[in-house]
């Protein structure tokens, strides 16, 4: 998956330093839910990585369609491909900043709940939640 992305980055002209490659490592390694959770893990590889350096490469991850904010920076990218999977859980992040976990039958169940109380009824369980 590092190299398919590093293929990517190439393609878009840009050359792979030692900084950009401990920021992929990063966030692919680790659960980091910000930016500023990646520059610290980062930093601690490196010194000389910064916060706008972060901020700049995850950027540019997204718009290669390698990440995806709304998935905690995880990499939401599959042999070139870009795909939505169902997961097994959610973070719901409030305007005021504040974090709702959310297990993947919760999400399901208070979907459902909410179209039932629009007047749509679902004679099924819900099989797949794609974010697009």
């Amino acid at each position: 998956m590092k190299e398919d992305i590093f293929l990517l980055l190439k393609k878009k002209g840009l050359r792979i330093t030692k900084q950009r490659q401990i920021i992929i490592d990063t966030i692919l390694e680790n659960e980091c839910a910000s930016c500023k959770e990646i520059f610290y893990q980062a930093n601690k590889m490196d010194s000389s990585i910064g916060i706008a350096t972060v901020y700049r490469m995850i950027k540019t991850l997204e718009d290669i369609g390698v990440i995806n904010r709304r998935n905690q920076y995880k990499v939401d990218f599959a042999g070139g491909n870009k795909e939505n999977h169902d997961q097994d859980s959610y973070t719901l992040i409030l305007k005021d900043k504040h974090q709702i976990s959310l297990k993947n039958d919760e999400l399901k169940n208070i979907i459902k709940l909410g179209l039932k109380m629009s007047g749509v009824f679902l004679d099924e369980d819900i099989d797949t939640i794609v974010l697009a």
